[in-house]
Order: C-alpha cells, then structure tokens, then sequence
C-alpha cells in the first residue's frame, strides 16, 4: 500500500546518525531522546500535534517503534500534511499509539512471530527471522534507551489495519 523502497546509501547515513546521536541518553524521556538525535523531526511535530508529548514524557515504560523522517517522506505525497491538520487529530494519534506498546521491550525480549498489544489497541507482528521487523519495517537501530523505556528505530511507518 505504502511505498517501503529506500535508497540503501541514505537509509544506512541517516541510521548512522541516529545511532550516534541516540548513544548515552539515558537520562533523556523518549521525547528529547527523539529531539536530540535530530533525525525524527516528523515524528516529533506528528506527537507534537497529537498531544501526546506529555504523554511520552511520563513515567512509562514506553516501547516505542520510531519511524525516521526518511520513513515518513516515503509515505504517498500529503499523506503527513493531511495526518497533522487538526480535524485530523484521531487518526493521526492512532498511528502514532500504533507504533507504542506498553512495557520496556527490549530486543532480547523479543521472539519470532511474536505479537505485541500497542498502545492504540490493535496488535504489531514482531518477526526475528533474518532480521527483526515489526509489522514488515525492518528495525535498523534497536535498544536505544531513555529514562522512561526504549526506542527501536524502524525504516517505515506502520499503520493499523
């Protein structure tokens, strides 16, 4: 449905980035996690315009599957400008509570054909066979940790069926 083609050169920079930027934040929420490394800038005005920043910023723990802002540029062309427009508030927070599953789960947690309850309430499928994936977007950077649970960064934006 959703174009899932990268360009391997841009993927593999931009996943370098974040690793670097993402290293030693354990102090950080997820949120200024995700600010900090520099490249979630979508993900961020998309949780921004939910009201969901509060939300990442509390307690938790959080899990959460981090789509790059090349993940979201891959999406159909105002496919993110249509999600940010504010009648579009609740369709925009169930694919973002999509990408969210409670718990810290870290990837030595995880299992083949393994499901996962997310936040918005439908289940993600989590596949470790030839590299782990979550809804078929490959997990590029896993166990990146923060004060308040942990991010997998992912090359896609996964959407509830």
């Amino acid at each position: 449905m959703f174009r899932r083609s990268f360009v391997a050169a841009s993927v593999a920079a931009s996943m370098f980035a974040a690793t670097t930027a993402l290293a030693d934040n354990h102090g950080k929420d997820i949120v200024d996690t995700a600010v900090g490394a520099g490249s979630f800038g979508t993900l961020v005005a998309a949780v921004q315009a939910a009201g969901l920043v509060d939300t990442l910023k509390g307690e938790g723990p959080f899990t959460v599957f981090a789509p790059t802002d090349e993940a979201f540029a891959a999406l159909p062309e105002g496919t993110v400008e249509d999600l940010l427009k504010p009648e579009n508030k609740d369709q925009l927070t169930a694919v973002l509570t999509y990408h969210v599953v409670p718990g810290k789960v870290m990837s030595t947690d995880l299992s083949n054909n393994m499901m996962a309850t997310t936040v918005q309430g439908s289940d993600v499928t989590i596949m470790t066979d030839g590299g782990v994936t979550v809804d078929g977007a490959n997990v590029v950077t896993a166990d990146i940790e923060a004060s308040n649970g942990v991010i997998h960064v992912i090359d896609a934006v996964i959407l509830p069926k």
